[in-house]
């Protein structure tokens, strides 16, 4: 339902009038004015304004006035808008960026891909589903940092995923710094469920914290951590000395210490499957916030005072 912004502003319309009625006009006496012979025949003989010009050039002023006080009223309405579900959850994604993501070894669309593209279509998709929850994003390889802070726009979190490239946190994993950089950020948090989803395609082979110790202070602390285990071979199949191979047995104990669930990715499809069953493990729905959001019209009556001050222009020239 329409409504103003300012209705005491409509209490400006009558001022014209008031001014008309009790500002008196100035008069001059003895003054002469001085102009030249043609001008001043033309004023003898009478001619000036066409008939009517004065009660047209008051018609538009009144109009003009009133559309303007109008305008500053602020004529609005209300939108519906669907309140934003807030699930009372912090959820920190801690995202591998080690040099092994280069690798080619995980298709979409039927196209041979690295590992790190898989992760950012996968991922970014998961995080625009994150609608409610207070979202961060921690990238780690040689060092942890943020790269997107707590907040509720998903949206810009799964833009810094799409953006993530190789390379800004160093070449090696450190995996204990990820998840301890995201409990000192959770500790004093006042939300009701804390979690941490951490992936990665490696084994930690940098920084001094122990991952298995990070997990338990984590369980202290009451902060979930699931883990994936991403790339197609871990420790436990792969040949002695092979690269590019995860530790998924240090990742299932971190979940397991921490009282998340761990998920093991050999392909996409794997992928997909493991953010569809975080999604039904810590779903999303809550009370909604609520908001007020106003359409404003005052730029229509502001545009026609424009327009009648053209008008009355051009008529005041013919």
């Amino acid at each position: 339902m329409p409504e103003l912004a300012y209705p005491l502003a409509l209490l400006l319309l009558p001022l014209p009038l008031l001014v008309l009625r009790f500002v008196r006009r100035s008069r001059s006496d003895g003054a002469a004015l001085v102009v030249p012979e043609g001008v001043a025949r033309g004023l003898l003989t009478g001619s000036g304004p066409a008939p009517g010009a004065e009660r047209g050039r008051f018609f538009y002023a009144t109009i003009m006035w009133a559309l303007l006080v109008i305008a500053l009223a602020g004529p609005r309405t209300l939108l519906p808008v669907p309140a934003l579900q807030a699930s009372g959850r912090d959820l920190a994604i801690a995202l591998d960026l080690s040099g092994s993501m280069v690798r080619e070894d995980f298709f979409l669309d039927g196209e041979e891909v690295t590992r790190l593209d898989a992760v950012k279509r996968v991922g970014a998709d998961f995080a625009r589903r994150r609608a409610g929850d207070r979202v961060a994003l921690i990238v780690f390889g040689s060092e942890a940092y943020y790269a997107a802070p707590f907040s509720f726009d998903t949206e810009a979190v799964a833009q810094r995923i799409e953006e993530a490239s190789i390379g800004i946190s160093g070449r090696a994993t450190n995996i204990a710094d990820a998840l301890g950089i995201a409990l000192k950020r959770m500790r004093n948090s006042p939300a009701a469920s804390r979690v941490v989803i951490l992936l990665s395609d490696g084994v930690n082979n940098a920084g001094a914290a122990n991952p298995r110790g990070v997990a338990k202070l984590a369980a202290d602390l009451g902060v979930r951590v699931h883990t994936i285990a991403f790339g197609p071979k871990d420790l436990s199949d792969a040949d002695e000395g092979e690269r590019g191979v995860v530790d998924a047995a240090t990742l299932a104990a971190m979940a397991d210490l921490s009282g998340g669930e761990s998920f093991r990715v050999r392909t996409t499809e794997d992928l997909v499957a493991v953010t569809e069953a975080l999604d039904r493990l810590e779903a999303t729905a809550g009370d909604g916030l609520a908001a007020e959001v106003f359409r404003e019209f005052w730029i229509w009556p502001a545009a026609l005072v424009g327009l009648f001050g053209v008008l009355a222009a051009w008529r005041g020239a013919e």
